[in-house]
């Protein structure tokens, strides 16, 4: 049973749930069970204030003669019949009433009531009354104790009118057996039905725990089953299932990514391989020395793909660490360009800058310079020669707008919408196709956007926005 428990967590919630309707069912009937003995207490009390004022008028104005105590006792009696009649299992007589006339002058007292009156008379030489003011008073031989009323007579007689509440205490320790007994049923069937509610519940859960052990790496095409409706466990598989499409995707993503990197890295490593072969079968030290060369310029190719790819891949996992600094974006673009000058002269490239002076931002420096690096590199390898490459910088509504237009052929149509993904070039292409992706990964983690805007026959433009530093 013990092992049953810890397997399932629906009994917690279904104990505390039961012990709060107890709690607050119990709290229900103790309020109920106060006023209601209230409510006889004050019913008891009102009848005995009542009767003594009718008995002490009947004293009042009854002569003083023989049958005095006779008159008086009848009506005394009468009284006490108009207590309900309430008797035990046993025919005993649950409601006892007594009245108890006593003079001044310590004659004979007058007497109704159960059993001997001294063991009353005692009691009530004991107590200090306040007339017309109800008051308990215990009574030897007797469990419970009774109430009593006094009045005072104007011949300085004083008469006692007093109340057994053995009937209406019978009348609540039988309404709290009753509740009990209730009260007991309710919290057991209160707990089954919480108990089964949240096992219920909790099935849910399981199902889930099931489904999501089943998934592996290997198998990401599993799904939570559908469960219908819109409470907070129907939105936790359908949010499980969108995760699970985007982990797939992932994953799918990394793995063409990795056959990717595989591919591309075979050419560098077997150009590598067969300069250094040459290198060793050959005896001239020339030719050796150029092999050599050959094969640290490809050890540098690859260097750069495995570097750029690290950094694409923590650029779009948000895990790029940024060095940020107070740029001069037109001063670092113009010495890029500079350096790439008499590469695009070679090329009878024209190149016109139309930039805007002290546009300062907030970035990482050797990003930035590969970043436009990479949009430079790109125009010189795609661009057919004697074409014309415009670079504009601006600033404006919070951002430093960077547009690199030329009037090549633009994009190939089907690279068109996937400019921007990982190894996706031309046929022609004789990069890799990382320039442009990691161009929009590091625009990203700085804040900015880029975007193409390819011109059929009118070439292509680039604009990249990087959000600008603020003046103090």
């Amino acid at each position: 049973m013990l092992k049953y428990l810890r397997s399932t967590a629906a009994w917690r919630p279904s104990i505390w749930t039961t012990l709060a309707f107890a709690i607050g069912s119990a709290l229900a009937f103790l309020i109920v069970y106060v006023l209601v003995a209230q409510g006889i207490r004050e019913r008891s009390d009102t009848w005995l204030v009542g009767e003594a004022e009718v008995l002490s008028q009947v004293a009042r104005e009854t002569p003083r003669d023989n049958l005095y105590h006779r008159i008086v006792e009848e009506v005394a009696e009468l009284a006490t019949q108009e207590v309900p009649d309430e008797r035990n299992s046993r025919g005993q007589r649950l409601n006892s009433v007594f009245f108890l006339q006593t003079e001044r002058d310590n004659s004979a007292p007058l007497w109704v009531g159960p059993g001997p009156k001294e063991p009353f008379q005692s009691a009530l030489k004991k107590m200090t009354f306040v007339p017309g003011v109800p008051r308990s008073v215990p009574v030897t031989g007797w469990k419970e104790p009774f109430r009593v009323v006094v009045s005072r007579a104007e011949q300085g007689g004083t008469t006692y009118l007093g109340l057994s509440d053995r009937g209406a205490l019978r009348l609540l320790h039988g309404l709290i057996d009753r509740f009990l007994e209730v009260w007991g049923g309710m919290v057991v069937f209160g707990f089954l039905i919480s108990y089964l509610s949240a096992r219920r519940t909790l099935l849910r859960v399981e199902r889930i725990t099931e489904t999501v052990a089943r998934i592996g790496s290997r198998d990401l095409a599993e799904r939570l089953p559908d469960a219908g409706g819109c409470d907070e466990i129907a939105r936790l598989a359908s949010t499980f299932n969108h995760m699970l499409d985007r982990i797939q995707a992932s994953v799918n993503q990394l793995r063409t990514v990795t056959g990717a990197v595989a591919h591309d890295l075979k050419s560098p490593v077997t150009s590598i391989r067969g300069s250094l072969e040459v290198a060793l079968s050959d005896g001239d030290s020339g030719a050796w020395r150029e092999s050599v060369a050959e094969a640290v310029e490809g050890l540098d190719r690859l260097s750069q793909l495995l570097n750029t790819t690290l950094d694409l891949a923590e650029a779009e996992a948000g895990a790029l660490n940024l060095s940020r600094e107070r740029l001069d974006f037109s001063r670092t673009l113009r010495q890029i360009v500079e350096l790439y000058e008499p590469a695009f002269a070679d090329r009878r490239h024209q190149l016109d800058l139309h930039l805007q002076d002290h546009v300062m931002i907030d970035a990482d420096r050797a990003l930035l310079t590969r970043t436009l690096s990479n949009l430079l590199e790109n125009e010189l390898n795609h661009l057919p020669p004697g074409c014309t490459i415009e670079i504009l910088l601006q600033s404006g509504d919070g951002a430093a707008e960077l547009v690199v237009a030329d009037n090549g052929p633009g994009f190939p149509p089907d690279i068109r919408n996937r400019a921007f993904e990982r190894f996706v070039k031309g046929k022609q292409s004789p990069g890799h196709g990382l320039g442009l992706a990691f161009v929009d990964a590091v625009v990203q983690a700085h804040g900015g956007n880029v975007k193409i805007i390819d011109q059929p026959n009118h070439g292509a433009v680039i604009t990249v926005s990087l959000p600008i530093l603020q003046p103090a």
